[in-house]
C-alpha cells in the first residue's frame, strides 16, 4: 500500500451509469495482464516503480504482465489496489 503522503496519478476512463469504470473482461490469465500494464503505462509508471509501490518484486510485475497463471492472488490483487482497480467476479 501506498504511505498516505503519496498517490499515483489518476487514469482516465469512461464511467458508465454505476459510476465504475469497467477496464476490461478477464477470461484468460493474459486478459488481466494486459489490464495492468495498460494502468501501469497509463500511470507513467515502470515495472520497478511499481513493484516497489505494491509490495512485490519486478519479477512478479513481468509474470503478472505476461500473464503468467500461477500467480499469488494476494499479490495480483495488492497490484491491482496500487494502481487503483480491483477485481470482480460477474455472471457469464
Amino acid at each position: 500500500m501506498l504511505p498516505r503522503s503519496q498517490s499515483l496519478p489518476s487514469t482516465t476512463a469512461s464511467k458508465p451509469a454505476s459510476g465504475k469504470a469497467v477496464l476490461g473482461t478477464v477470461a484468460i490469465t493474459a486478459d488481466l495482464g494486459d489490464i495492468v500494464k495498460r494502468l501501469r503505462n497509463q500511470q507513467g509508471l515502470t515495472q520497478g516503480a511499481l513493484a516497489e509501490w505494491a509490495g512485490t518484486g519486478e519479477r512478479f510485475i513481468v509474470d503478472l504482465e505476461r500473464g503468467k497463471p500461477t500467480l499469488q492472488l494476494d499479490k495480483v490483487l495488492a497490484v491491482l489496489d496500487t494502481l487503483g482497480a480491483r477485481l470482480a467476479v460477474m455472471e457469464r
